[in-house]
């Protein structure tokens, strides 16, 4: 029996902008916690990336036999870790909107223009980063919150992850692990992801207060695949 494939696009009612957003919710992006919310909600990648260098692994090792069959089993392989981070980062993006709904909040996010190029990450880090479809967690949050009445601004995301949410003391020996943040000038101490994201939320009200417009899709047009 043969599979077919429908490609449709679909007009998603809009809900009407909140101008008067009661502060922001920072999203901090990220390796070991795919999204931390400024409110302290973690998405955590651990379990993901375990399945996902386990299937790297066997994709490669199929990839070096060469053979028809084994190249067709590789495909097949990127084909289901492709639709299971779609499946995720839609997850996400929902939960996330659904907060800033409900909280009569806007959303922060990073700004993502050269991420990969910014990162200095261990080899491991660096194909997770690559790997990871962020640009993707990134848009799906935007036109859910486009359907939501849910302003959204993009921050730039230098420094938000050396810098005190607290006393806003930048130096990078406040990072002294990956998940700590401890402040050499005030003694503040957090999860380091957490931290950055309350600065994210920061920066967010900042631009917003300043006049910056809501930067979600001006269409809330989705395309279906089934």
């Amino acid at each position: 029996m043969a599979t077919g494939y429908l490609l449709a696009t679909c007009e998603v009612p809009e809900a009407v902008l909140n101008a008067l957003p009661e502060g922001f919710l920072g999203v901090d992006l990220g390796i070991v916690n795919i999204a931390t919310t400024s409110t302290g909600i973690r998405h955590s990648g651990r379990g993901l990336n375990r399945t996902r260098d386990n299937a790297r692994r066997v994709r490669s090792k199929l990839q070096r036999k060469g053979t028809k069959s084994a190249k067709r089993r590789a495909k097949k392989y990127a084909g289901r870790e492709a639709r299971r981070a779609r499946d995720i980062n839609h997850k996400i993006s929902k939960g996330i909107v659904a907060e800033a709904e409900r909280t009569g909040r806007g959303i922060a996010l990073e700004d993502l223009g050269g991420i990969r190029e910014r990162a200095r990450l261990r080899k491991p880090q660096r194909t997770a980063l690559h790997s990871w479809s962020f640009h993707q967690l990134g848009a799906f949050v935007a036109y859910k919150a486009k359907r939501a009445g849910v302003p959204v601004v993009y921050v730039d995301p230098a420094y938000t992850s050396q810098e005190c949410s607290r006393c806003h003391h930048v130096d990078r020996r406040n990072r002294p692990a990956q998940a700590v943040f401890a402040c050499r000038s005030c003694g503040f101490v957090e999860h380091a992801d957490l931290n950055s994201s309350q600065n994210i939320a920061a920066r967010g009200w900042w631009t917003w207060v300043r006049g910056a417009e809501s930067q979600a899709p001006a269409s809330a047009a989705l395309t279906l695949l089934a």
